[in-house]
């Protein structure tokens, strides 16, 4: 016993005994150091701003056939296609096209494309700038998204140039991701804020439409001319605390699906030249069947993070029963509700088919998808900024509360299924100045669609 405890307590093991000890408590002191450091880093959106075209740029159904009947842009079958799919596209009289679409025929330059990013981008983010007083200097990262337009120098750089950003500023420009780039966008953000402690990050998601119409026959490619309209949104971003009493929503989830390695996702919304050589973007029959198969997997794993637990076991216990046990009825699969984790969907304004499907697929009521209806009314399909102009209707409704949690889901060629979850922390101003509050209490209006 003696000599037992003689080894126990000799220099030898009191040394060990130390180090080890040491040791656990780096480890601990670690842990609980890493977890403070990145618990501490959350993203704050301080506000946003989204693009109001004025109303000489509207293009009414009547306008939109008139004008490219006059500009003999096309042969009687494709123009009544059109027509067909404007009176069951969901957009509205409002919806803006760029002024160069407005000349006969419709001017598609590049240095008329480069105009269409300047009179958006430049008007969206000098009044967000302007609004919170920001220094052009204090911006740490700038992105942009636009898919089908890379001019050189890049778009950022357009910005950097008219703004006077610093030269040290980060500057990330991306093209060819579809509606959901603005997402991707988002996705980088935040991964940057995290990285970089007292930072700010200018988010900016668009569309082009000017070099994109497309003049051809092939009628799976003739769609986006009547869906795409003008807009794009600017988001200000930071990760200091100081900016927390000041920041709109905190960002709590990013979930981005990509579908590629699957052959149909892949072609269900792909940009080529058709059998006369014209370039187009095609949106494929299988666009929507696709769009669920991205969304399913896109809610397999965002569904543990925001739903409760009692939604979670009854989704568990219905896919348990139907795996081992299938129902002679033919009972679905229980699709939790996710009501009961959002106040607020903003499902992207892609067309009314969509929004359909998607309020269909998730048991949501038609009030759910309004903001995604009423944007698609009356701005049209904005591509990545779509979101952007829902949410902005949603506060200008005064319908977003502090504590509400927002769902923005964004579907885009790949095919790309991406989801953000925001937390609203503050008391949000619905007669604020916005896109939306020219003419808020005219809406929603009852859209008859044949």
């Amino acid at each position: 016993m003696d000599r037992f405890t003689k080894l126990i307590f000799s220099p030898e093991a009191v040394k060990f005994i130390s180090l080890t000890n040491f040791l656990v408590a780096a480890t601990v002191f670690t842990i609980v150091f890493s977890l403070l450091y990145f618990r501490s880093t959350y993203v704050y959106l301080i506000d946003f701003n989204c693009y109001l075209p004025p109303d000489n740029l509207r293009t009414s159904a009547a306008k939109f056939l008139e004008h490219v009947k006059l500009s003999n842009l096309f042969d009687r079958e494709s123009m009544d296609f059109q027509e067909r799919v404007f009176e069951r596209s969901g957009v509205g009289p409002e919806a803006c096209m760029p002024l160069p679409m407005h000349e006969i025929p419709p001017n598609t330059s590049y240095d008329s494309a480069r105009d269409e990013i300047e009179t958006v981008l430049f008007a969206a983010v000098d009044e967000l700038l302007s609004k919170h007083k920001v220094d052009a200097n204090s911006i740490d990262f700038l992105v942009s998204n636009c898919s089908l337009f890379c001019p050189t120098p890049s778009i950022t750089s357009m910005i950097i140039n008219r703004f006077g950003f610093r030269s040290n500023i980060k500057s990330f420009n991306l093209s060819g991701m579809g509606c959901s780039a603005g997402m991707v966008s988002m996705s980088l953000a935040r991964d940057l804020l995290i990285v970089h402690k007292n930072s700010t990050a200018l988010v900016l998601s668009m569309e082009a439409v000017t070099p994109n119409g497309y003049r051809g026959k092939t009628k799976s490619m003739l769609i986006p001319n009547i869906l795409f309209r003008m807009g794009g949104a600017a988001i200000l971003l930071s990760n200091m605390k100081k900016d927390k009493h000041i920041a709109k929503y905190k960002l709590q989830h990013i979930v981005r699906t990509h579908m590629g390695s699957d052959n149909q996702a892949y072609q269900s919304v792909f940009q080529k030249p058709d059998e006369d050589g014209i370039v187009g973007v095609s949106l494929s029959r299988d666009l929507l069947q696709v769009a669920a198969k991205a969304l399913t997997t896109n809610i397999s794993t965002l569904g543990p993070l925001v739903l409760p637990y009692s939604e979670q076991l009854r989704y568990g216990w219905s896919w348990i029963t139907r795996k081992f046990w299938p129902p002679a009825n033919g009972k679905e699969l229980y699709v939790p509700n996710f009501k009961k984790a959002f106040e607020h969907f903003c499902i992207h304004a892609g067309g009314k088919a969509v929004i359909d499907a998607v309020e269909k697929s998730l048991k949501l009521q038609k009030e759910d998808g309004e903001a995604s209806r009423m944007t698609l009314y009356r701005f049209g399909n904005t591509s990545s900024s779509s979101l952007w102009y829902e949410l902005n209707y949603l506060e200008a409704k005064g319908r977003v509360k502090r504590g509400d949690r927002v769902w923005q889901l964004a579907f885009g060629s790949g095919f790309k299924c991406n989801s953000a979850v925001w937390k609203c922390i503050s008391e949000i101003d619905p007669k604020a100045r916005s896109a939306w509050s020219d003419r808020i209490h005219l809406y929603p209006i009852d859209i008859a669609i044949p």
